[in-house]
């Protein structure tokens, strides 16, 4: 009897020990399983975060660069026009002016302006400023010439806000024309700006 009670308990002790052992195998195999889930997951992850960090920072250079060039371009194209706007300068400005103090020359200017003057507007005369410094020279002589020069008249006047040049325009001031050593130079920089570009650079383009 008492050894049979001694096998009952010794079996209930290696059934007890056996299960133990299987439900710890199946606890460490399904901890094993989820840390290597975990292991993936956190490999996965932190390649993702290293491919999207790599993307940016190849946004962020391409970003830099494409930066760099479009400053770059607009410094050269800006030293560029400077120079050309220079060069102009030189070319233009002080020969205009220059042209301008020639009361022979700026006579030739004046009388073709009034002789080709748009005729429908002969009814409202003529009207002719000019600097005041040429009081004594250029209105006299204009005044004396305005028969011959137009049959309806010219009205001859001063303007103070010129400095050389002159103005024309219908007797009605409803408009002036005026014609000054700026005006010839921008109209000139319009016209040699591309070419001192191609000259220069060799950019055929009007800017």
């Amino acid at each position: 009897m008492e050894a049979k009670l001694q096998e009952l308990t010794d079996r209930i002790y290696q059934e007890g020990v056996e299960r133990a052992r299987k439900e710890a195998e199946e606890i460490i195999a399904d901890a094993r399983q989820k840390a290597e889930h975990l292991l993936k997951e956190a490999q996965r992850e932190a390649e993702h975060n290293r491919t999207k960090a790599g993307e940016e920072a190849e946004e962020l250079r391409r970003n830099v660069t494409s930066e760099l060039q479009l400053s770059a371009k607009q410094a050269v194209s800006g030293l560029k026009q400077e120079i050309t706007q220079l060069i102009l300068t030189r070319l233009l400005s002080e020969p205009l002016k220059e042209a301008f103090k020639d009361k022979a020359f700026l006579q030739r200017i004046i009388e073709s302006a009034i002789q080709n003057w748009n005729s429908a507007d002969s009814q409202a005369g003529l009207a002719l400023l000019l600097p005041e410094k040429e009081r004594e020279g250029l209105k006299q002589y204009f005044e004396a010439r305005t028969r011959e020069l137009l049959k309806e008249g010219l009205e001859v006047t001063l303007d103070d806000r010129l400095t050389q040049g002159f103005r024309i325009g219908p007797g009605d001031d409803s408009y002036v024309v005026s014609f000054t050593p700026e005006d010839f130079e921008q109209f000139f920089r319009l016209y040699l700006r591309p070419h001192a570009a191609k000259l220069l650079y060799g950019e055929d383009k009007k800017s």
